[in-house]
């Protein structure tokens, strides 16, 4: 364990990424521990800060921490590993803190402990996903070909055809994106066959693509609803129930 994680984290310059998804998953783990406890009234436990009747959320926190982390990321020497790693660290705790409150920024109000407030923990989700594929080497959309001995015009050519592919990828992204499939997008930009799948197959009934492409009482819209409903809405449920098993269960009253 010990020659790979030197072998494949360290060596490989990925030591302050790694830093950073170990760090953004402690703060996030601590965090809603933290709210579970304050909402549970737990006696031992620090509450809310409030100075002067004003609760300050965490995300406030969060932006401060991931200032001080990224000037420090943009000031370290390259060659102090410790400090960039110290760096990619903080700035890990204060993304935590930051996208546990995503839904609160997304509507500029608090919806913490509704259901609405369940895309702060798939924002987190998300980005503990991205950053662990990161961790372990995989590179967004790049192709890499090495030719060993290859004359300039093969290179080039070889060059010309990543290029091409990568333009191509990040094109089906962003029709699976504008689909709805946010989790399928987002993976097949590690994996790209997914991307493929996402772009041909219809579309959520709730997403932009289908609202600009699928008319009111098309045969389209009906079966994305009708697949939405078999398929999705399952899918959802126990999603929601894993959500709920980590953050919290939203509170009944909520939206």
């Amino acid at each position: 364990m010990e020659g790979w994680f030197s072998r494949s984290i360290v060596q490989t310059g990925r030591l302050p990424l790694f830093f950073f998804f170990v760090s953004f998953l402690a703060a996030f783990l601590f965090i809603r521990f933290s709210v579970r406890m304050i909402r549970a009234g737990v006696r031992w436990w620090p509450g809310n800060i409030t100075p002067g009747g004003l609760h300050i959320h965490h995300m406030v926190f969060g932006v401060v921490i991931m200032l001080v982390g990224g000037l420090a990321a943009l000031t370290v020497p390259e060659s102090s590993a410790a400090g960039r790693a110290g760096a990619g660290a903080i700035f890990g705790v204060g993304s935590a803190l930051v996208l546990d409150e995503f839904a609160l920024i997304l509507r500029l109000k608090d919806v913490y402990w509704t259901a609405q407030g369940r895309v702060s923990v798939d924002a987190v989700f998300i980005a503990l996903a991205l950053s662990g594929m990161l961790v372990l080497g995989a590179h967004p959309l790049s192709i890499g070909v090495v030719v060993p001995g290859a004359d300039p015009h093969l290179r080039a050519m070889l060059a010309w055809a990543a290029h091409m592919t990568i333009l191509v990828n990040a094109l089906l992204a962003g029709v699976t994106l504008f689909k709805g499939k946010v989790a399928t997008g987002l993976s097949g930009l590690f994996l790209p066959l997914l991307l493929w799948v996402g772009a041909i197959r219809l579309a959520r009934p709730g997403s932009p693509w289908a609202r600009w492409r699928y008319p009111p009482g098309s045969a389209k819209l009906a079966t994305a609803r009708r697949r939405e409903k078999r398929l999705r809405r399952p899918l959802t449920r126990k999603m929601d129930r894993l959500r709920d098993l980590i953050a919290g269960r939203p509170d009944r009253s909520g939206p």
